[in-house]
């Protein structure tokens, strides 16, 4: 599994889940962002998350194919 960090820009609070897909090129699209999360294919915090628009905040962990991100400060 690939475990990498993400950090939220200077005065952001969190990041949206089909945002960070595709910011992190795990996906080509927000189109593909959102099919895979329909899908059930993205989990945040060890549960299948179904809102493409999840607000991740620092803390959050998103695990998606052999990837898992982990959200901070």
């Amino acid at each position: 599994m690939n475990l990498s960090k993400f950090s939220l820009s200077e005065g952001h609070d969190h990041i949206q889940l089909d945002h960070l897909l595709k910011i992190l090129g795990l996906v080509s699209s927000g189109g593909e962002a959102h099919q895979v999360i329909e899908e059930q294919m993205v989990h945040v915090n060890g549960e299948i998350e179904l809102r493409k628009r999840k607000k991740l905040r620092p803390g959050d962990v998103v695990q998606f194919d052999s990837n898992s991100v982990s959200i901070e400060q």
